[in-house]
């Protein structure tokens, strides 16, 4: 294994990804080196042979692999030669031609993980540049796949999409659960109840979905020939035009990673 650096090291989105990998030995901990503005970063005691910094250009000196997880904004404090590196960019809206004019680095991945990371439940769609080695793009694979899934795609423009549709982790189911929640409690169910039942109806509903052979429109179709209690549900909420909402939603997520914001 030749030497990890992570520029950013500090933050939440590095440390659910670098834990498994450091968890399941894909990178050793004397093969990794984080950097911070305060060069002391917790959640790594239990691996006391990774190497911290505040010094960037040391970090880069040291490194073979080099990731970027900070945030865009931060993108114009950076001032580091990539030359010569394997480059794992984890920013949203940052193309790699971005990358390669900002840095010199011609070897380069994109990737964008979500908050489920932490719990080795992310979607990481993943690019590459056409300099990027087969064992450079193993090695990818593998660090990717110890967070979650991760799914190689051809087109970079892919990774822009799946920044508003997949990159918000947790966040748009969540706001679906919120609604059934306070529904819940405004029927009088005890808001610590409410909680329960829907943390665990969308546990169980998650397994579900990715578990059955069957789309979500099947499931949806299934559940409307019962002419049930549920049926009736989802016919308010398609005529309320749910998919519409949602469908307003993404396309604002997305302009907003394209139009440069992120």
């Amino acid at each position: 294994m030749t030497m990890l650096g992570v520029i950013g090291g500090g933050g939440w989105l590095a440390g659910a990804l670098l834990r498994p990998v450091l968890a399941d030995r894909i990178v050793r901990p004397e093969d990794l080196a984080l950097s911070s503005r305060s060069g002391a970063i917790s959640g790594f005691e239990a691996w006391p042979g990774v190497h911290m910094t505040t010094d960037n250009a040391v970090l880069v000196a040291a490194a073979d692999i080099v990731m970027l997880s900070v945030r865009p904004a931060d993108l114009d404090e950076l001032s580091v030669d990539l030359r010569g590196r394997l480059v794992i960019s984890v920013m949203a809206g940052v193309s790699a031609g971005e990358i390669a004019g900002r840095f010199g680095a011609r070897r380069i991945v994109r990737a964008m993980p979500n908050a489920c990371a932490e719990q080795r439940q992310s979607f990481t769609p993943w690019f590459t540049t056409d300099d990027v080695r087969e064992e450079e793009a193993d090695f990818a694979e593998t660090f990717f796949s110890a967070s979650g899934r991760a799914h190689y795609v051809v087109d970079e423009a892919e990774i822009d999409y799946f920044t508003a549709l997949t990159g918000s982790g947790p966040a748009f189911p969540a706001l679906f659960a919120d609604a059934m929640i306070r529904h819940a409690v405004e029927a009088g169910i005890d808001p610590e109840t409410a909680d329960i039942a829907v943390r665990q109806l969308f546990l169980g509903a998650a397994t579900q979905i990715a578990e059955l052979r069957q789309s979500p429109a099947d499931i949806v179709d299934l559940f409307m020939e019962y002419r049930g209690t549920t049926a009736a549900g989802l016919s308010a909420m398609m005529e309320a035009d749910i998919a519409r909402a949602v469908f307003r939603g993404l396309d604002a997520a997305y302009n907003h990673v394209v139009d440069g914001s992120e």
